[in-house]
């Protein structure tokens, strides 16, 4: 069974940092691209970074967090990441860990077959 557990959101002020985990379990996690999606209060779901498999790999950023959140994975430990950085009252959003249907992807949200539940991040003084 495919499981993906977001965690490390909570509460920071503007210009502040976060580091967000998701751990996987149920597939192969390193032959799977994966992405961070997250959505706003009464919003649609955004897709934020994607990063593919089959080691090291590609990655990118939509244009709103570039420069400042760095996604990364650690293949033995099944975890990704997204370290977030010069945090805006913006990037205030549930934030979803999701896997890939494929080794490489992108920001199309349909390529994505699984999904976490999400943490909550919120960015207020």
């Amino acid at each position: 069974e495919v499981q993906l557990v977001e965690s490390g959101g909570g509460l920071v002020q503007p210009g502040g940092s976060l580091r967000l985990s998701c751990a996987a379990s149920g597939f192969t996690f390193s032959n799977y691209a994966m992405s961070w999606v997250r959505q706003a209060p009464g919003k649609g779901l955004e897709w934020v970074s994607h990063i593919n498999g089959g080691g090291g790999g590609t990655l990118s950023y939509a244009d709103s967090v570039k420069g400042r959140f760095t996604i990364s994975r650690d293949n033995a430990k099944y975890t990704l990441y997204l370290q977030m950085n010069s945090l805006k009252p913006e990037d205030t959003a549930v934030y979803y860990c999701a896997k890939s249907k494929r080794r490489w992807s992108g920001s199309r949200l349909e390529d994505y077959d699984y999904w976490g539940q999400g943490t909550q991040v919120t960015v207020s003084s």
